[in-house]
């Protein structure tokens, strides 16, 4: 899928217009509109802004499977900063409590 095209679906699944993309992404509605407008692929400076608003990286906006789109919101930092501080048998309490409530 071409960037302009994966770009375009990233906005429609989340319901986003190009003006909220401009303003979680801090580019400028003239930036985003090119994009679009002018089919022109933007640079990685501009892609890494978009991709942070979108809440991923640069990786998993390149990845072939949609699936590996998670993006990382606030609540999902702060889980993820709080997992970085555990021993390695903490995780493991955490990962078998984690699988007992989803049974």
């Amino acid at each position: 899928m071409e960037v302009n095209d994966k770009l375009r679906k990233m906005l429609n699944n989340r319901g986003w217009t190009e003006y909220k993309m401009s303003k979680y992404s801090g580019l400028s509605e003239s930036t985003i509109g090119n994009i679009f407008s002018r089919n022109t692929v933007p640079s990685i400076a501009t892609l890494e802004s978009i991709c942070k608003a979108f809440g991923i990286t640069l990786s998993q906006f390149f990845a072939d499977d949609d699936s590996e789109l998670v993006e990382l919101n606030d609540e999902l930092k702060e889980l993820f900063n709080d997992w970085m501080t555990l021993s390695k048998e903490q995780k493991e309490a955490v990962s078998r409590l984690l699988k007992t409530m989803n049974k």
